[in-house]
């Protein structure tokens, strides 16, 4: 009984340097998203500065593709990234933002100080859209084609190189798709 005693921290070790090796080995910037490969969730939320009662739901937005951009004052990375998002809405990149748990008159004076990419933004006040997205934090950013299915999920700042990598082709592919209707 003794020897077995002896055991039992040389095979704890062995089953946590297991789980340490396999756990180092992966990306921490990747975290799988549950909501790639389905519909944008539904909702319906109030339209930020426009007139009281007026809201958007996601089957409006169906039709082409979009950038979705969970943003918000609070967020100093939110800052970082905008200038980029206005650049590519100059392009003609339709982007639709989420003010995620922020206030709606901070907002509006946000975007008219810091010039509005967005064609349109909400106002998720809860977070509840957000929450169904699975969103961490601000900024993060889905890729949603033109029937509504979101095809890639990004943390962070939005900019140059992430667009190239993630964005860019699925905005060129609809562009010439459009162009041969």
């Amino acid at each position: 009984m003794k020897r077995l005693f002896f055991f039992v921290p040389a095979l704890l070790f062995v089953v946590l340097s297991c789980f340490l090796y396999f756990g180092l080995g992966n990306d921490p910037t990747v975290l799988p998203s549950v909501t790639v490969g389905k519909p944008v969730p539904a909702f319906q939320l109030p339209v930020l500065g426009a007139e009281e009662g007026t809201e958007l739901s996601q089957e409006e937005l169906a039709g082409e593709p979009y950038l979705l951009n969970v943003w918000a004052t609070w967020c100093a990375a939110c800052l970082v990234e905008h200038p980029y998002l206005y650049e590519l809405s100059q392009r003609g990149v339709k982007i639709v933002g989420i003010n995620y748990k922020d206030d709606p008159a901070a907002a509006v004076k946000w975007l008219e100080k810091y010039k509005d990419p967005y064609a349109v933004s909400v106002v998720d006040a809860r977070g509840r859209l957000g929450f169904d997205l699975g969103v961490t934090g601000a900024p993060e950013t889905f890729l949603v084609d033109a029937e509504g299915q979101i095809l890639y999920r990004h943390l962070g700042v939005v900019d140059e190189n992430v667009w190239e990598s993630h964005f860019a082709s699925t905005f060129s592919q609809s562009s010439q798709e459009l162009a041969e209707e």
